[in-house]
């Protein structure tokens, strides 16, 4: 069975590097936008990565411009206004697709495991995916959900 774990990934720096760092850790995988109604969610993700990263999560960004071009084509500057605006301190990931034929793996993965109300394809930026420590996705939550929702559901992959 496919998990996770099995995926390589882009760092903003262009090296190439695997999921399979992060096994037996539970994830909450996120497609974000810098310049999104939905930003300000980058604070509660942090939130959530500082309460919960020493029993293990691990929150991953990744950049997305697919979605009415909200993200920095450069994603130095992408990676600094997260740190500078929300503190960021999780991984954050290049930008990629997460839609469409050039769709990262990772994300056609996602979407096959965990389709959303109307359909797999993801509708906007900052949507959600929480993955246990098995690698498995066991649930996608909307744009809209606040990372704070997630909270119950989090403990139960703790």
């Amino acid at each position: 069975m496919t998990s996770v774990y099995d995926f390589e990934v882009k760092k903003p720096n262009g090296e190439i590097t695997s999921l399979k760092e992060y096994e037996g850790k539970p994830l909450l995988i996120v497609n974000t936008a810098s310049k999104c109604g939905f930003t300000p969610q980058f604070g509660g993700l942090q939130s959530l990565y500082e309460k919960y990263k020493d029993e293990g999560l691990v929150v991953l960004g990744f950049p997305c411009d697919q979605f009415n071009n909200q993200e920095f084509d450069d994603i130095s500057e992408t990676t600094e206004f997260c740190q500078r605006n929300y503190g960021v301190s999780f991984p954050m990931f290049a930008k990629i697709n997460v839609n469409g034929d050039n769709a990262d793996p990772l994300f056609k993965h996602l979407t096959t495991e965990k389709k959303g109300i109307l359909s797999k394809k993801i509708k906007w930026n900052f949507t959600k995916f929480l993955v246990d420590k098995n690698g498995q996705v066991v649930e996608r939550y909307a744009p809209a959900t606040v990372p704070g929702k997630i909270e119950e559901d989090l403990k139960n992959v703790l």
